[in-house]
C-alpha cells in the first residue's frame, strides 16, 4: 500500500511546529518558565515536557495501525506500562510524566523531544491512506468525553499541538499576548476550537 500524502502533510507540520515552539520557549526567562498557568495545575515549562512525553505513547498507537491493526484496537506499552486506547488515563499519564521532569534542565527535556519525534514520525511515515481512515478511539479526560472518530481527523488537529498548548502558556505571559507573530502562529481554528472547549467545565 503506498504511504500517505496526508500523513505527510500532518508530518511537514508538525516539524514546522517544534522548530517555532522550541525558539519561543528558548526566549523565556527562568521566572516566565515556572509560572503558574491559569486553570491548571502546571507551570509553563511543564507544557514542555508534556509535548515531550505523549509521543511515546502515540508511537505505539500508530505502530498498532501501521502494523495493520485497526487504530481503535491498538494496544501496547507506554513508557513500560500496559497502554491500551480503549481505558488510556491520558490526564494521569501527563501528570505524571511532567511530574518526573519537573526538575530536568530545558535543553535535556527538548533532547528528549527529539529523540521521542524522531521514532514517532517513523511510525507515521507507514500509515496509509486505508489505515487512517480507520476509527479511533479516545477514552476521554477531565473535559471530553470518550468519542471514536478516524484517525485522519485526530491526526489534523495533532498536527497543531504545540501552538495549542503555546495559547495556554500565554495565559501566564501576557506580556506576550500582543505580539504579532505568536498571534498569527496561534490564528488556527484547531487552537481555538480546543482552548474554547477546555475552558468549559470539568465533565460529570
Amino acid at each position: 500500500m503506498a504511504a500517505s500524502q496526508a500523513v505527510q502533510g500532518v508530518i511537514d507540520a508538525i516539524r514546522e511546529n517544534r522548530k517555532r515552539f522550541e525558539a519561543f520557549c528558548y526566549a523565556l526567562s527562568d521566572e516566565q518558565l515556572m509560572r503558574p498557568v491559569p486553570g491548571t495545575t502546571w507551570v509553563v515549562r511543564d507544557f514542555v515536557a508534556h509535548l515531550d512525553t505523549l509521543d511515546t505513547a502515540l508511537m505505539r498507537w500508530f505502530a498498532g495501525a501501521a502494523g495493520g491493526a485497526a487504530a481503535v484496537d491498538a494496544s501496547s506499552e507506554a513508557d513500560g506500562e500496559p497502554f491500551d486506547a480503549d481505558t488510556f488515563d491520558v490526564d494521569a499519564f501527563n501528570d505524571a510524566q511532567v511530574a518526573q521532569r519537573r526538575s530536568w534542565p530545558l535543553q535535556r527535556i527538548f533532547a528528549e523531544a527529539e529523540a521521542n519525534r524522531a521514532h514517532l514520525i517513523e511510525q507515521m511515515e507507514r500509515l496509509t491512506d486505508e489505515q487512517i481512515d480507520k476509527p479511533m478511539h479516545f477514552a476521554g479526560d477531565h473535559k471530553r468525553s470518550a468519542s471514536d472518530f478516524p484517525l485522519k481527523m485526530f491526526l489534523a488537529g495533532w498536527s497543531q499541538h504545540d501552538p495549542i498548548h503555546v495559547a495556554d502558556m500565554i495565559k501566564a505571559l501576557p506580556e506576550l499576548a500582543d505580539d504579532s507573530e505568536i498571534k498569527r502562529w496561534l490564528d488556527n481554528p484547531f487552537v481555538t476550537g480546543y482552548q474554547a472547549l477546555m475552558s468549559g467545565p470539568p465533565r460529570e
